[in-house]
């Protein structure tokens, strides 16, 4: 029996804000489906050269009331990086809080405007140590 990963689906509240949240990850828009009788937008963002790794933003034109409030018990998105401390300061620079600094070199995770925890691993072996980030302490939860 063969299986194949398809995406991954998220709820946004805030569409434009999620979108540019997951642009300065890397990602950009592959492709979407407005369905006007469901009345919801599904856009599919994916890092360039990877488009069959999605993330599905899914957004409900009038709002999630009436939807079940349960967290169907999520984990997080994860993403490989080429520098993680150049992405954590590219994050930082735009407004983004980095919960889990780099610390080790290898990890971090940081939250998107859903408080979807995103987790951004280093390719390749753990940087060594390196301010301001081996010192800097955790913030919220991740």
């Amino acid at each position: 029996m063969r299986i194949r990963y398809l995406h991954t689906m998220v709820r946004v509240k805030d569409l434009e804000e999620s979108m540019k949240f997951y642009e300065l990850l890397g990602l950009r828009e592959t492709r979407r489906m407005d369905v006007e009788a469901g009345r919801f937008s599904l856009i599919f963002m994916a890092p360039e050269g990877q488009e069959e790794c999605p993330v599905e933003l899914t957004w409900n034109w009038d709002g999630d009331e009436g939807l079940p409030s349960d967290s169907r018990h999520f984990g997080h998105l994860a993403y490989e990086v080429e520098d993680i401390y150049a992405m954590c300061a590219h994050l930082q620079a735009n407004g983004v809080t980095i919960n889990r600094p780099p610390r080790d070199g290898r990890m971090a995770f940081v939250r998107s405007p859903d408080n979807i925890s995103i987790e951004l691993l280093q390719a390749g072996d753990a940087k060594p140590p390196e301010e301001p980030w081996a010192s800097m302490e955790n913030t919220g939860h991740w």
